[in-house]
């Protein structure tokens, strides 16, 4: 008997009496007719402005602002940096940012990036950038956040591990 129960008697194939299945008529799609003199949305004079529905991330007021709202722009970003005598936050590194840090550095080793340290026979890019962090020669920076949309920008070489 197979697995499909094909032979048997105890096959149970709820009423089937293996006719064929009888299709409908293939029916041809309903085309419609486009008028070529009508304007497109594109083409509308009273469409509306698609940048009037952007709002910049984390600036609520910026929706309540209207036409008059500031772009997200290089400047703008600029502006928000922390001065580093003026930096609030602790100058220790995080196990979340020394993930991050890690992780990003053990994949530009593996992507044949120059090491900076002697690596002394070892093979592991993890094992390299831990080894990298901890003698801090890493050549990255870690940006932090704050929630008023200021950041702080902090060097490896800077946090405490």
């Amino acid at each position: 008997m197979s697995d499909y129960g094909g032979g048997g008697d105890d096959y149970d194939d709820g009423g089937y009496n293996g006719a064929d299945v009888d299709f409908d008529e293939e029916q041809e799609p309903e085309i419609q007719d486009i008028d070529q003199d009508e304007p497109t949305g594109a083409e509308d004079p009273e469409a509306q402005d698609p940048d009037d529905n952007i709002v910049v991330s984390g600036d609520a007021s910026a929706a309540a602002q209207g036409k008059t709202k500031a772009k997200n722009t290089v400047e703008t970003e600029k502006d928000k940096k922390v001065d580093n005598d003026k930096r609030t936050t602790t100058p220790y590194m995080t196990k979340y940012e020394r993930a991050r840090v890690l992780g990003t550095r053990a994949l530009q080793i593996s992507g044949n990036a120059p090491v900076l340290i002697d690596v002394e026979g070892m093979t592991d890019p993890l094992q390299i950038a831990a080894k990298e962090l901890q003698e801090k020669k890493i050549p990255l920076v870690v940006r932090r956040y704050l929630p008023d949309g200021f950041y702080e920008d902090w060097s490896c070489e800077e946090l405490l591990t």
